[in-house]
């Protein structure tokens, strides 16, 4: 305010201290020249003045003459602001010593310099004053300018000394108060400033700034009614500066009194200090709002508190909080209660802000740290709390909503009195059903088990069997799998739950694995009896049936039964019609079979069981002495299928043919192009001993020796020592005695490479380090078998191989035996797993085109499950992510949201908050990052995406805080994402550099 305290200073225009004493008479009448540079002097005309005065000084003879010459020279160049002004008259007193004017020259230097606001010069030349030279009037001028001018060089302590020496003139007294008051005003000694003021007579004073340093000191001390009156009584005549100010004490006032209705017009119109609010500012007015019950408007002004660290800051963040309660903004609610629980200063509203920060965590779920670890915590820091029990029973309830089973098994196992037995199946229920989504059949089973030894609840219990069940049957206990379908079958409470609804149909199948084709007869018709609406599954059930009736050698049902399966739509009517061709043949029905073979491969071209009905028409052909067909379709599939198992014993069979009619040369090539193409294989050996009956036959037995000797993948002499060696593995094997079978076969691999049982051993013994869990010694041996295309255990190899890789995430390695599983597979199952696999393969080599592409090809496989459904969706949408294609992805992941769980799940609703932020509807995002939260908290990086997309939706919003303050959660709690936290450094950084142009409380720079 010191800009408008010198408009009280007294008028000191003028030369201080002039010569009183009359001018003698050379002064008046001898000297024209120094009298006319005298009256220029005083007329302010200082350059035409000084410019005579130095003439004078010059030319004349007078010793006084030319002093006061040189004395009023030197002070026109004060005046005139001249270089080395100062220094002018410092020569003067240098000069003349004697002049009367001498201490005149010092005064009226600092005199200028005080009038023109120049106050550290003015204290220079007062310093040089000659105060005993003073008259008691010039001695209180001197004493109040000299005062001032120390009060404006900031130095108040020597300031007050010099003031208090004219409190009592009746020129400078009511000056000298004021400023001595505002002295202590600066000093926060607001009884001694008060005392000061009070002694002012000076009516402009009073009038003109008294009243707002009275009200605000007033406000100060608390004093708030008298602050009200002074301010309002001052608020007419002031400018617009002190009006903020002055509005501002009036509503502070009103909000210290508890007038918080009367407050709100005042501290709406304070302008802020340079134009911005601090925290305690929006806080004022934010709690007149709440205690209105105007909560909207309260928000609006609680959420632009940013980062603040102090006492108002919490309590205002839980103002804030019980303000969104009220608005129904639970999320932004459990923020708020969450920052004002992180702070220490009032411990009351600590403990009830983290009370009912684990009761919304529990309500909405918690993006920050996991739900049961927020009331843990709860537990740990208040234990003997009132709201213990409370607390006890979200805990367990936490564990369950936020899906973390496991969690909730360890706690209930070590804390059995937190829930309920009952409490504790279901949780068993949960986690066991958990495990068998993840495909960890055997814990599933486990832990099921558990469930039903806790069972309390029937439809629970009911639930845990059937899921049991299914955990036994994938584990190919095919045994227990049996006795739990049927225990659900029997239990009245499988009538009221969603499972089971075709329980026979899962009775059926375990009795099928177990080849208990009586039971599953008996199973398979009462489902497909019931069955009306699945046609996909009734279709499969008469598959099945009708393979359980061909097992039975009960051909005339199965015939009908597999008629029953083509007239359904369905995968696998190829099967069916080659099962009902191969059905007539075993009721003499040749001519049928022979027909419906012919109808198979016209009908079915691209079928996988193509290459087996080939062969069994030349079968059939041959047989019933149709050798030329015969022939023939031996020959479409030698040409058609060269990849098949079956080339080398459709080769053997048109040897055989050839040798029994008497062409032996032609039979002899087809025998030798069986070992030169299928080396290794049974086909080869027994090709080898037939061309040795033709070689007799010819007479040609040194042919058939040199021919022997050049073969080196069976020792034929050996060939009863490598019959014992394998038959000794095998026995091993068939008895259980895994460690001795798997010796046994190392062994016979040694011994035997090419061996004659060579495949069957490399598949034994991986078969058998696969189920000791030790994949990596399997691999090799699966190789060796996958590698040999024509084996009946190819397939399966090959499918075990890529396993392996896939499961090390090594996919570069696992791609080229993925293709060729794509290609030969017969399974349609296997056939999927692989164009999944090379989906996500080529997706991590970022080649999304041929992503896209196999994505497609999973997505038209008919009965798939919805998680390969879902992960060939997400493939989609991650590919179109990475080229830009935003609006394949958006489909892709609606398409996902509809049939994915878990981290699949988790990715898509990120994706459905994000496309929601980017088209605006930011309160719509919010709710999906919520539902993320609370969903599938256990996937902290999509998480932590999600909260910095909702810390953008709340900044669009308008809610600066709840912005802010996800941010810096972010950043605290995301430090193993350094990409996350990195971008929510950047977004605090830009929020916080817009804040702080209205919010003088906000530091851009701080971290």
């Amino acid at each position: 305010m010191l800009h408008k305290i010198t408009a009280f200073l007294p008028l000191v225009m003028g030369v201080f201290w002039m010569a009183t004493a009359q001018e003698s008479k050379i002064y008046t009448h001898e000297n024209k020249d120094f009298q006319d540079a005298l009256a220029l002097y005083n007329n302010e005309q200082f350059q035409a003045a000084q410019t005579i005065f130095e003439k004078v000084k010059a030319t004349t003879k007078d010793e006084e003459i030319a002093a006061n010459s040189a004395y009023y020279a030197a002070n026109a160049a004060v005046r005139l602001n001249q270089p080395g002004a100062d220094r002018m008259m410092e020569e003067f007193v240098e000069n003349y010593p004697t002049s009367t004017k001498k201490n005149s020259a010092f005064a009226d230097v600092a005199e200028y310099y005080f009038d023109t606001g120049k106050y550290p010069y003015a204290l220079k030349w007062y310093n040089k004053v000659d105060q005993s030279a003073l008259s008691m009037g010039e001695m209180d001028k001197f004493n109040f300018n000299y005062g001032y001018s120390l009060f404006s060089s900031s130095k108040p302590k020597e300031a007050e000394r010099y003031l208090e020496k004219v409190t009592t003139s009746p020129v400078y007294g009511s000056q000298a108060k004021y400023y001595l008051g505002y002295i202590s005003y600066q000093q926060d000694d607001y009884e001694a400033a008060n005392e000061r003021f009070d002694q002012i007579t000076d009516q402009n004073v009073l009038e003109e700034k008294l009243s707002y340093y009275q009200a605000d000191m007033n406000f100060k001390l608390g004093k708030f009614e008298e602050a009200i009156a002074l301010a309002k009584k001052q608020l007419p005549k002031s400018d617009r500066t002190e009006v903020s100010e002055l509005n501002k004490i009036i509503g502070e006032s009103y909000f210290n009194l508890g007038q918080y209705e009367n407050a709100i017009p005042y501290l709406q119109e304070y302008k802020g200090k340079r134009g911005k609010w601090n925290n305690t500012d929006y806080y004022q007015l934010g709690y007149c709002y709440y205690k209105q019950g105007d909560y909207a408007n309260a928000i609006a002004q609680f959420n632009k508190i940013i980062g603040g660290t102090n006492s108002v800051s919490q309590n205002a963040y839980y103002h804030l909080a019980e303000c969104y309660l009220k608005q129904d903004q639970k999320q932004e609610a459990l923020n708020a209660f969450r920052n004002a629980s992180q702070m220490d200063f009032n411990p009351d509203i600590k403990k009830d802000a983290f009370l009912n920060y684990a009761r919304l965590s529990y309500e909405v779920g918690n993006a920050y740290e996991p739900v049961p670890q927020v009331i843990t915590n709860y537990l740990d820091a208040y234990p003997n709390d009132e709201n213990k029990e409370e607390m006890q029973t979200l805990l367990v309830d936490s564990f369950i909503t936020s899906k973390n089973f496991a969690g909730a098994m360890e706690l209930l196992e070590r804390n059995q009195n937190y829930a309920t037995k009952e409490t504790y199946q279901k949780v068993a229920y949960y986690r066991g059903l958990e495990l068998y989504m993840e495909g960890d059949y055997s814990a599933a089973s486990e832990v099921l088990g558990k469930s039903l030894g806790s069972a309390v609840n029937d439809s629970f219990r009911a639930r845990a069997t059937y899921w049991k069940a299914e955990a036994d049957y994938l584990l190919n206990r095919f045994d227990a799998a049996a006795i739990g379908f049927r225990d659900f079958k029997q239990n009245p409470a499988s009538k009221k739950v969603n499972e089971g609804n075709d329980v026979d149909y899962d009775l059926a199948y375990a009795y099928f694995k177990q080849k208990d084709y009586a039971n599953a007869i008996t199973y398979f018709s009462a489902f497909t009896d019931a069955q009306k609406d699945d046609v996909e599954k009734l279709h499969d059930g008469y598959l099945r049936l009708g393979d359980s009736y061909f097992a039975t050698s009960k051909y005339w049902p199965a015939i009908e039964t597999y008629n029953k399966a083509l007239a359904l739509t369905g995968p696998e009517k190829d099967y069916a019609a080659y099962q009902k061709a191969m059905s007539y043949g075993f009721v003499d029905r040749t001519e049928s079979k022979i027909e419906n073979l012919e109808n198979f491969v016209s009908q079915y071209p691209r079928s996988t069981f193509k290459d087996d009905a080939l062969f069994e028409l030349g079968n059939t052909y041959v047989s019933t002495g149709q050798e030329n067909k015969g022939l023939q379709a031996y020959d479409r599939l030698i040409n058609d299928f060269r990849g098949s198992s079956l080339v080398p014993q459709a080769l053997m069979r048109q040897g055989l043919v050839f040798y029994n009619s008497g062409r032996n040369n032609e039979a002899l090539g087809k025998f030798k192009t069986v070992v030169r193409d299928f080396p290794n294989t049974q086909e080869a050996i027994q090709a080898v001993s037939t061309a040795k009956l033709v070689y007799v036959d010819l007479g040609r037995v040194d042919e058939y020796a040199s021919w022997v000797n050049g073969l080196d993948f069976v020792e034929v002499t050996n060939a009863e020592l490598d019959n014992a060696t394998f038959e000794s593995a095998q026995k091993q094997n068939m008895e259980g005695k895994t460690d001795a079978a798997i010796r046994a076969y190392k062994k016979y691999i040694q011994e035997f490479p090419n061996g004659l049982h060579a495949l069957d051993a490399n598949f034994s013994l991986a078969q058998l380090y696969f189920g000791e869990g030790d994949k990596d010694a399997a691999l090799p041996y699966y190789k060796y078998v996958a590698d040999k295309t024509t084996s009946e255990y190819a397939e399966q190899a090959l499918t075990r191989v890529c396993e392996v890789y896939i499961g090390k995430q090594d996919y570069a390695t696992a791609l080229p035996y993925l293709l060729k599983l794509e290609d030969q597979a017969n399974i349609q199952q296997n056939r999927t797993f692989a164009q999944s696999n090379l989906m996500k393969g080529y997706y991590g080599q970022k080649n999304y085109s041929k992503t896209l592409e196999y994505a497609e090809k999973v997505l038209g496989t008919p009965s798939i499950d919805d998680r390969i459904k879902s992960d060939a969706q997400i493939m989609i949408a991650r590919s179109a992510i990475a080229t830009g294609n935003e609006s394949k992805a958006k489909s892709a992941y609606a398409q996902v949201l509809t049939i994915a769980s878990g981290a699949t799940a988790a990715e898509a609703l990120y994706y459905d908050a994000y496309f929601k932020n980017k088209e605006g509807d930011y309160e719509s995002s919010n709710i999906s990052v919520q539902k993320l939260a609370k969903d599938y908290a256990t996937y902290k990086e999509w998480g932590g995406k999600g909260l910095v997309l909702m810390a953008k939706n709340f900044y669009a919003l308008g809610d600066s805080y709840q912005a802010t303050y996800i941010l810096d959660s972010v950043i605290s709690n995301f430090g193993q994402y350094p990409e996350i936290v990195a971008v929510a450094q950047g977004e605090l950084a830009m929020i916080k550099s817009k804040e702080s142009q209205r919010n003088s409380s906000v530091d851009p720079n701080q971290e």
